[in-house]
C-alpha cells in the first residue's frame, strides 16, 4: 500500500509515523512545500523574543530523522498542485527545481493546514510587513528585528499567537499597538472575561486599538503608517498581519471534494472526505463542536494530531472516530495565563441555550501557604439538564490544571452539580482542601437549588436608587471606602445580624462584596431571616475590572489600576 501525505507538520507527521507503527510495509511519501516539517507553530513567537535561543528546536522532526527511524520519505519544498481522484494521482511540482512530476497513491491523506488572511489592501506586499504562520515566517521576523533594530510593532488582529507575539516583542523593548475589528481580543472569551487580558496588556504597557478596522499601509521611509477607518493612522517600524487563518483546502476544492463551512474540507469521524480513499485532517478540515453539535472550525494543534492518528488508523483498516473539538485552548501573557473550553454566552445566545453561569474568584492554593494567587473562573451551564457547555478561566498560578478538570469533565458528560464531588489533589502549595473547580460545584448546586439568587455585572446600574431595594455593601469599612456601587451602603459581614433591624423585610436586597463570597454568605443569612436577597456574582471587582476596561478603550489607555 502506497500512501501519499500532502502536509508534513502537525496532522500529517502524525499521521504518517502511526501508519508506520501499524504497517511495517506501507510505502508511506510526505510532500511539504516549506523547507520544515513537524514544527512547533505555537512556538514560534518565542523563538523571536529569544525565549527559544536555537531555531533547531523549533522542529520537532527532520527528513533524515523521518527516514532513519521510520523509513519514511519526505520532500520538502515540493508542492503539490493537483489531485486527480480518478486516476489516483496527484501532481507535484519541486520549488527547487521547477521540475513538475506526477505521484500515484493508493491513499490520499490531506493535511495542507491554513493559511494567514491576507485581504487586498493598499500596502499589503510591503517589505516590513508579515505574517507568522510558517519557521520560513519566524526567521524572516527574527532577522527583520536583529537588522533593523525596530522600536515600534502594530499588530492587527489579537489571537492566541498574536498576543504571544505582542508579549515577545515587547520583552524585547518594542512599543507594541495591537488593532482588532473586533472590541475585544481573543474571541472564545466573553467581553467581561476578556477585560482582565485587556487590563494585563495594558499595565504591561501594550496598546490597544480595539474596534478599529485596517484599511491599508504606507511605507515611509523606514516606518509604516496603519491606514485605520474612521481613526487616525498608527506609526511603526514593524507590523505583523495577524487577522485570522482561512482553510488552505483549494487542491480539495479543484478535486471535486466536497466543501464544509468557510471553504473548509468536509469530513465524516474518521477523517473521510467525499471520494473514496482520500482523508483529510487538521486546520483545513471542518469538525463537530462537541458542546453545539455544530459545524465549526478549530485551528489547534491538538485536534490535528488527534485527527491524523485517527485518519492512520482508517486507512490501515481500522474503525477509529473523531468524537469532536470542545476548543479547549490556553496562552501565556506574560505573568498571567488565560484559559477556556466549550462555548461562552454569545454562542449560547446565538443558540437559544437556556443557560446560567457563576462567576468565582479562588486562590489558586491553599491561602495559609505563601504565594497563592487569585484566579477568576467563569463556568456556564445548561440550566434545565445541568449540562456543562463551557468554561473560562483567567489567573496566575493552577489555571492550566483547572480547565483540564473542567474540559475533562465536560467531555465525560459530568453535570456541573458534581464537580464537587471530583477528588482532586491537595496539598497546601498546589490547591485547597476544597479545590476552585469543587467551590465551582458548590456555588452552581446552590444556583440551581434557588438556595442562592444573583445578579450580574451589567444589572448593577439599573438598580433602583429610590430606597424601594435594599442595596447593601458587605465588605469592611476601608474597602467601601476605596471605592463602591452608587446608592450602595455599608454593614460588614461580621456586623450584619447586629443591624438587621434596620432593613425592612419588605423590601428586597442586592448585596454586593469584593468577590462574590461575602455577599453570598449574607444573603443566606438574610434569606434565613425572611428577606429576598440576591448578590452581585464576580462582586465589586468584577464590575470595577469591566468598567475600568470600557473606559480604557475609549482611549485605548489604562483609566484606573489593574485590578488582574
Amino acid at each position: 500500500m502506497k500512501i501519499v501525505i500532502v502536509g508534513g507538520v502537525a496532522g500529517g507527521a502524525t499521521a504518517a509515523a502511526r501508519i508506520r507503527r501499524l504497517d511495517e510495509a506501507a510505502e508511506i511519501l510526505i510532500f511539504e512545500r516549506t523547507e520544515y516539517i513537524s514544527y512547533a507553530n505555537c512556538g514560534l513567537p518565542y523563538y523571536i523574543g529569544g525565549v527559544i535561543a536555537d531555531p533547531e528546536e523549533l522542529t520537532l522532526q527532520t527528513p533524515e530523522k523521518f527516514w532513519n527511524r521510520f523509513r519514511i520519505a519526505v520532500k520538502t519544498r515540493h508542492e503539490v498542485t493537483a489531485i486527480h481522484p480518478e486516476r489516483k494521482t496527484v501532481i507535484v511540482k519541486n520549488l527547487k527545481t521547477g521540475e513538475i512530476f506526477e505521484e500515484t497513491y493508493d491513499k490520499l491523506l490531506l493535511s495542507p493546514g491554513a493559511r494567514p488572511v491576507r485581504p487586498s489592501l493598499p500596502g499589503i506586499d510591503s517589505s516590513r510587513l508579515f505574517t507568522l504562520r510558517t519557521v520560513e515566517d519566524t526567521l524572516a521576523i527574527r532577522r527583520f528585528v536583529e537588522l533593523e533594530h525596530p522600536r515600534s510593532a502594530v499588530l492587527a488582529g489579537g489571537g492566541y499567537i498574536g498576543l504571544e507575539l505582542a508579549e515577545n516583542l515587547r520583552d524585547l523593548g518594542l512599543e507594541v499597538t495591537i488593532v482588532q475589528r473586533p472590541k475585544q481580543l481573543l474571541n472564545p472569551f466573553d467581553p467581561d472575561m476578556a477585560a482582565f487580558i485587556h487590563a494585563k496588556l495594558r499595565s504591561r504597557g501594550i496598546r490597544l486599538l480595539l474596534g478599529h478596522s485596517v484599511e491599508g499601509f504606507s511605507e515611509k521611509e523606514n516606518t509604516m503608517e496603519v491606514l485605520l477607518k474612521d481613526a487616525a493612522s498608527v506609526s511603526a517600524d514593524l507590523v505583523i498581519l495577524a487577522i485570522g487563518v482561512a482553510p488552505d483546502s483549494h487542491l480539495a476544492a479543484e478535486a471535486g471534494l466536497k466543501q464544509g463551512i468557510k471553504g473548509s474540507i468536509a469530513v465524516n469521524d474518521r477523517m473521510e472526505t467525499s471520494v473514496p480513499d482520500i482523508y483529510a485532517v487538521g486546520d483545513a478540515v471542518e469538525v463537530e463542536h462537541q458542546i453545539t453539535g455544530e459545524k465549526t472550525l478549530i485551528s489547534l494543534a491538538g485536534p490535528a494530531n488527534r485527527q491524523g492518528r485517527i485518519a492512520a488508523d482508517n486507512i490501515c483498516g481500522g474503525d477509529s472516530r473523531y468524537p469532536g473539538s470542545q476548543g479547549s485552548s490556553i496562552v501565556k501573557l506574560f505573568d498571567m495565563t488565560a484559559a477556556s473550553t466549550g462555548i461562552n454566552e454569545k454562542t449560547a445566545v446565538q443558540l437559544g441555550i437556556d443557560y446560567d453561569k457563576v462567576i468565582l474568584s479562588p486562590q489558586s492554593h491553599a491561602s495559609y501557604y505563601p504565594g497563592g494567587k487569585m484566579m477568576t473562573m467563569k463556568i456556564l451551564w445548561e440550566k434545565k439538564s445541568l449540562r456543562l457547555l463551557g468554561a473560562q478561566i483567567v489567573g496566575y498560578d493552577g489555571v492550566d490544571k483547572r480547565i483540564d478538570v473542567l474540559a475533562a469533565a465536560m467531555y465525560a458528560g459530568l453535570s456541573a452539580a458534581r464537580l464537587k464531588e471530583l477528588d482532586l489533589a491537595y496539598a497546601p502549595p498546589y490547591s485547597s482542601a476544597k479545590d476552585p473547580v469543587n467551590m465551582a460545584g458548590f456555588l452552581i448546586e446552590s444556583v440551581s437549588a434557588g438556595n442562592i439568587r444573583q445578579f450580574h455585572w451589567n444589572e448593577a446600574d439599573a438598580l433602583p436608587r429610590d430606597g424601594s431595594v435594599h442595596l447593601l455593601d458587605v465588605r469592611t469599612e476601608p474597602e467601601f471606602a476605596s471605592g463602591h456601587l452608587e446608592g450602595f451602603v455599608n454593614i460588614p459581614l461580621d456586623e450584619l445580624r447586629e443591624h438587621l433591624d434596620q432593613l425592612d423585610p419588605a423590601k428586597p436586597v442586592r448585596a454586593v462584596c469584593q468577590s462574590g463570597l461575602r455577599s453570598y454568605l449574607a444573603c443566606r443569612i438574610l434569606s434565613q431571616e425572611g428577606f429576598s436577597c440576591s448578590h452581585l456574582s464576580g462582586g465589586y471587582r468584577f464590575y470595577q475590572t469591566v468598567l475600568e476596561d470600557r473606559c480604557a478603550a475609549e482611549s485605548a489607555w489604562p483609566c484606573g489600576v489593574d485590578k488582574t
